[in-house]
């Protein structure tokens, strides 16, 4: 199976803009099989199926993420 390279995660905030994080594929497996996504500091991680349902994983201690949208990356160029 093919994954996409990158992701685009949108945490949602009620009081604030939304944040957002691209994500890259790692040559890591998570539980259930599918790719490891990590931001480049390596602290925003998550599994990503291929039907884009999404699993975050804590790097650290008292992490708590929200589920965010998950959004393909088709062309991304670092600032």
């Amino acid at each position: 199976m093919d994954y996409p390279e990158c992701y685009e995660l949108v945490f949602q905030a009620s009081a604030v803009e939304d944040d957002t994080v691209i994500v890259r594929r790692t040559a890591k497996e998570g539980a259930g099989g599918y790719p490891i996504y990590e931001d480049e500091t390596g602290i925003v991680r998550a599994e990503i199926s291929e039907l884009g349902e999404i699993r975050m994983l804590a790097t650290g201690g008292h992490q708590v993420f929200g589920t965010p949208q998950v959004r393909a990356v088709t062309e991304h160029t670092e600032p």
